[in-house]
């Protein structure tokens, strides 16, 4: 009876640990009082977020990244020619962020990082640069392997000057790096071969796609079957929608998040999926501080079935709950993030109510707390 008693109790025990999850936030630190990278404690019953932990005198990192082991940390530090990128060990129990080392980040203000067992890689926004950083067994950055420089400019002469990687996002099959370049409004795709013995053929250009022009590729994502992927585009609101077979890529469908009759300034920011492939998300920022919702079809195409305010200023980065039961929005201008209730049948999005007051978040991810 006793040794029924004890399994019981182990068994609500991890049944509760598995409803709390680790919540990580990079910020900018130069707009207010920040300490750089917060870790709160996340409840998927209730929505609740509690701080956890916090780094010290870390300088803007607006994008961050975790190691598939949850053991390492990786963020970008975007300040102008000086900006680096940062390598923290993780603890993820006590939500502890501890510095490891930086390197250059060979291009000015790096926005987006992502990492594997072997690189990371980084999408610098002003230097209009790829960097692709190698790791060493104690998570430590070792020097860059390779630096990938575009060229090239739009018809937009105040934002496309020049190229602007503003995103790297490995493909499902992790055989591919696409990099979304603001300025030049292409997509590169790179062959990545994370076993090169030779660093500058980490990454090989096997494929460029184009998109409407002054429209500025910003973020993309793709579908969970791994057939479809989306690209937002900030100028312009643009959405447009790619059939990825074989490696072969073809435009299905243009949409935008920017609804009829909306005159002011459009700043599309993010997109996400959810796990079952069925809706699609997307944030507006500019004048219109929204979140878009899209049913996605099975053929791969989109239509809207709801937009409302984000509830703040600057809405950046966004995150799925662990559970999806919740969709958190980072507003950088307001100082929030704001936390809409999901419903997963209809993909509809709720105010809480609930929000967490933080000085200009910007990158959100969850990881396990353990």
């Amino acid at each position: 009876m006793k040794i029924t008693r004890l399994l019981i109790l182990l068994g609500c025990i991890s049944l509760h640990a598995q409803d709390n999850y680790n919540l990580i936030i990079g910020t900018y630190t130069n707009a207010c009082e920040s300490e750089g990278i917060y870790v709160y404690d996340f409840n998927t019953k209730t929505g609740e977020a509690t701080l956890k932990n916090s780094s010290q005198g870390v300088i803007n990192p607006s994008y961050v990244t975790v190691s598939a082991d949850n053991k390492f940390l990786y963020s970008v530090n975007e300040n102008g020619e000086e900006s680096t990128v940062s390598a923290f060990s993780y603890t993820a129990s006590s939500g502890k962020i501890e510095f490891i080392n930086k390197k250059d980040s060979k291009g000015a203000d790096p926005c987006y990082i992502i990492n594997d067992d072997k690189h990371v890689i980084v999408a610098n926004y002003t230097g209009g640069t790829i960097a692709v950083f190698g790791k060493d067994k104690h998570g430590a950055l070792t020097k860059a392997k390779q630096v990938i420089k575009h060229s090239g400019s739009g018809i937009n002469k105040d934002r496309q000057e020049g190229p602007h990687v503003h995103m790297v996002y490995f493909s499902p099959d992790k055989n591919y790096v696409f990099a979304n370049d603001l300025g030049t409004d292409k997509i590169s795709v790179y062959k990545y071969d994370k076993n090169a013995t030779d660093g500058s053929k980490v990454l090989t250009l096997a494929d460029t796609v184009e998109v409407k022009k002054g429209s500025g590729p910003r973020h993309l994502v793709f579908s969970p079957n791994n057939v479809f992927f989306y690209v937002l585009q900030e100028l312009d609101g643009t959405l447009t929608a790619f059939s990825y077979v074989k490696g072969k890529i073809e435009k299905i469908q243009e949409s935008t998040i920017v609804t009829p009759y909306f005159t002011g300034q459009t700043g599309a920011a993010d997109i996400h999926i959810s796990h079952d492939g069925k809706f699609l998300y997307a944030t507006n920022r500019g004048d219109a501080n929204t979140i878009s919702v899209f049913r996605v079809h099975a053929n791969g195409k989109i239509n809207l079935v709801q937009q409302l305010t984000t509830e703040g200023i600057g809405p950046r980065n966004f995150a799925f709950g662990p559970k999806e039961d919740y969709l958190l929005v980072a507003n950088q201008i307001s100082n929030d993030v704001i936390i809409f209730k999901r419903d997963r049948t209809t993909g509809m999005l709720t105010d809480t109510e609930k929000c967490i007051e933080l000085c200009s978040p910007v990158c959100l991810v969850f990881t396990v707390a353990k």
